[in-house]
């Protein structure tokens, strides 16, 4: 049995490809910090993606590394430090690492993709989203597909998600037309909790994720397919030719051209 399509969620209301400001942009190795998404948004991208851990008394921080090691004047995981060590730490030796409630607050219009990156971070978020009601700013994603289910299950089916890995699996192996196995089952919890989008690389492990019949599978099921992270132009434009419903990138500059050059930028 095929499973039924879920209503489009507001995450998703935007007239065309999302474009993605992936760790707010690379600009001067800033990633991830206030003064990148702040030029994200300078920029006209409404689109941001972060990630988040939890300090050990329950901080939620937009960072990627579990460490503070490599783009920081510290050292130390995340989730051993109270928050106000790692507050002390700057990236690239300039800026602090911000707060995700922060950057609620900062960027008000702003749509966030977050990949939930340690499980110590999922019930923090949602008491985040719970008490500034943002359910319908945010798309949370992880590897564990057993994480994303969890916290659609805490959330009680407002929070947009993406699918895991399980998910993505299972979609690429019905996109083939291998219909041994129900739909449902091989997708797993993930779809039946409001997924609304997968987002993968165009490639993993040398094997071509996105294609026509990818494409297809999921729209088939109403969820779009955002591609990460593209830098170049030219795999930008294949893509977006291709169909697909958004670029995560590093090069703000180059994806906002790429999107103009096709009447497609909508800031």
């Amino acid at each position: 049995m095929t499973p039924a399509i879920r209503p489009r969620h507001p995450y998703l209301d935007h007239p065309g490809p999302l474009p993605f400001a992936h760790r707010g942009g690379t600009a001067d190795g800033l990633e991830n910090t206030a003064t990148a998404f702040r030029r994200a948004v300078g920029l006209g991208y409404r689109y941001l993606e972060t990630d988040v851990h939890a300090t050990s008394d329950g901080a939620l921080v937009a960072f990627h590394d579990a460490t503070l090691d490599r783009v920081t004047d510290s050292r130390g995981a995340i989730a051993s430090l109270p928050w106000r060590e790692v507050r002390a730490a700057r990236v690239a030796g300039r800026e602090p690492l911000p707060l995700f409630e922060e950057l609620l607050a900062e960027f008000p219009e702003a749509r966030w993709n977050v990949d939930l990156k340690a499980a110590g971070a999922l019930e923090p978020l949602l008491a985040l989203l719970r008490r500034t009601d943002a359910w319908d700013r945010v798309c949370v994603g992880s590897f564990s597909e057993a994480r994303v289910a969890r916290a659609q299950r805490l959330a009680g089916g407002r929070m947009a998600s993406s699918l895991g890995t399980r998910g993505v699996a299972g979609l690429r192996l019905s996109s083939y037309g291998r219909g041994a196995v129900p739909l449902d089952r091989l997708l797993g919890a993930a779809v039946r909790r409001s997924a609304v989008c997968v987002q993968v690389p165009e490639r993993q492990f040398g094997i071509r994720v996105v294609d026509p019949l990818f494409l297809r599978a999921a729209h088939a099921l109403g969820m779009q397919v955002h591609v990460w992270t593209v830098n170049d132009a030219e795999r930008m434009r294949a893509l977006l030719d291709l169909g697909v419903d958004g670029l995560m990138t590093d090069d703000l500059e180059t994806l906002r051209t790429v999107l103009t050059e096709r009447g497609r930028w909508v800031p």
